[in-house]
């Protein structure tokens, strides 16, 4: 019995033996830790005494009365019981002890499963947390994916990180924008089916698209054939002028690969202008609380629209402000002035056709030929064209030498340099006015009808 007793009061597990009576008979050294007895007097008196008074002991004394009164089967049950204002949980397991094979009571074995729990609560919780985070990445996924076709990743990312990103309001900064066009497009798209159109259309935006995200530019919307964007916004760059110029020349070259797909489907060719503005300008969401787009506005996005309209395909134009904002090396291969209107004093441009280090981008510059000379010079009326709508004026002039690309203008006109017309030529044909040469207007032709082949060879 000596060694029966001390394998009980040495065990790490609570024990109590309690008689049908109701008595505690014993109670091992690891039972009055477990339950906060020390110092009170327990064997030989009766549970229900010790312990009935405390509501927060409530479930572990109806378990072991429960065990008391049921003569006849163990029990084994997991309960919370209450310490000095704190909650354990107790594993208690009951059998019956017995004299001269006769039942005399109850043991009951408890280990306090606290830890263990509160060890399951954690896991439990992480599995919540981790439910929670891939219902979360989920959104951010959907939200991406939806809504990356639209705004750019910088945006995107913007809005899933501070969702008080969508309020309305901008601020001032000094950023680049970046307009482009294609050439001639509204005249294509009158020619083309829609479905055919649509295809080509979605093939060269998304080409632009990848070049711009890749620069560090965020897309702000596309408008029919063309694209505006910004460098500089929503995250701040201190190369924004650069990236843009960069991008702008990737661009053109990425065309080469563009209209290598057209040519593969039957799709006309594609000529695009760039025109870059660096200044200040709001930035921000505009609209109202149904409808909001991230925008800019100011001077100088107007700027950059006239800037691009100089252009013809091909061509990235920048004004002082954006190559004075550049800290790399730039390949000028022309200049010009210019007086967009809106604006006051004259505006020199450079004609980009390269950028260094570490962007490394060279266009290989073409070389512009004069086209051949006519043997009788055509009579034409044309239109000078603003803004892509006509000034309603008619004026004469004679064309003297005549290509598929270009021609030799001489009218009693002073048109100015980068000013665009409209004559007919098989149906409307457009053109730009790119140089003076003797005594005539070089024309470089930004739309050409598809009666145009017919019409010249008639002379």
């Amino acid at each position: 019995m000596e060694q029966y007793d001390n394998i009980i009061n040495n065990i790490s597990e609570g024990i109590l033996t309690i008689g049908f009576d109701g008595v505690i008979t014993h109670a091992n050294p690891a039972a009055i830790e477990i339950l906060r007895l020390k110092g009170q007097k327990v064997e030989g008196e009766r549970f229900a005494a010790i312990f009935f008074e405390d509501h927060d002991k409530d479930d572990f004394v109806q378990t072991i009365l429960e065990a008391v009164y049921d003569k006849e089967n163990p029990h084994h049950f997991i309960v919370p019981y209450g310490v000095d204002g704190e909650i354990i949980h107790l594993r208690i397991m009951t059998s019956f002890y017995k004299q001269e094979d006769e039942k005399k009571g109850i043991i009951a074995a408890f280990s306090d499963l606290s830890e263990l729990m509160e060890l399951r609560d954690a896991v439990k919780s992480m599995e919540q947390i981790q439910a929670l985070n891939s219902r979360l990445e989920m959104r951010n996924r959907l939200l991406s994916e939806t809504f990356g076709r639209y705004l750019s990743d910088d945006i995107v990312q913007q809005l899933l990180e501070a969702p008080s990103g969508l309020s309305l309001g901008g601020r001032k900064r000094t950023l680049t924008i970046m307009m482009s066009d294609l050439r001639g497009f509204t005249a294509m798209s009158e020619r083309m089916d829609a479905t055919s159109l649509i295809s080509m259309l979605n093939n060269y935006l998304g080409a632009m698209t990848e070049v711009i995200q890749a620069h560090h530019g965020t897309i702000i919307e596309f408008i029919g054939d063309g694209i505006m964007a910004i460098f500089g916004a929503p995250t701040a760059s201190d190369k924004h002028a650069q990236d843009a110029v960069a991008a702008a020349l990737t661009m053109q070259s990425a065309m080469d690969k563009v209209n290598s797909w057209n040519k593969k489907r039957g799709y006309p060719m594609l000529e695009m202008g760039i025109g870059l503005n660096t200044g200040e300008v709001i930035v921000g969401n505009i609209g109202s609380k149904k409808r909001t787009k991230y925008g800019v506005v100011g001077s100088n996005v107007n700027l950059c629209g006239r800037i691009e309209s100089y252009t013809v395909g091909g061509q990235v134009l920048i004004p002082p402000s954006t190559r004075e904002a550049c800290k790399t090396r730039l390949t000028i291969s022309d200049t010009m002035t210019v007086r967009p209107k809106g604006v006051k004093d004259e505006l020199k441009l450079y004609l980009v056709t390269g950028i260094g280090e570490p962007y490394n981008v060279r266009l290989n510059k073409k070389k512009t030929e004069l086209p051949p000379e006519l043997k009788t010079p055509i009579d034409i009326d044309f239109r000078m064209i603003e803004d892509k709508h006509e000034s309603g004026d008619t004026y004469k002039g004679q064309l003297t030498a005549l290509s598929g690309t270009h021609a030799l203008l001489v009218t009693d006109e002073e048109p100015e340099l980068l000013d665009n017309i409209e004559f007919e030529a098989g149906g409307p044909l457009f053109a730009k006015i790119m140089s003076r040469e003797n005594e005539a207007y070089l024309l470089h032709f930004t739309s050409v009808p598809p009666g145009f082949d017919e019409w010249k060879s008639g002379f």
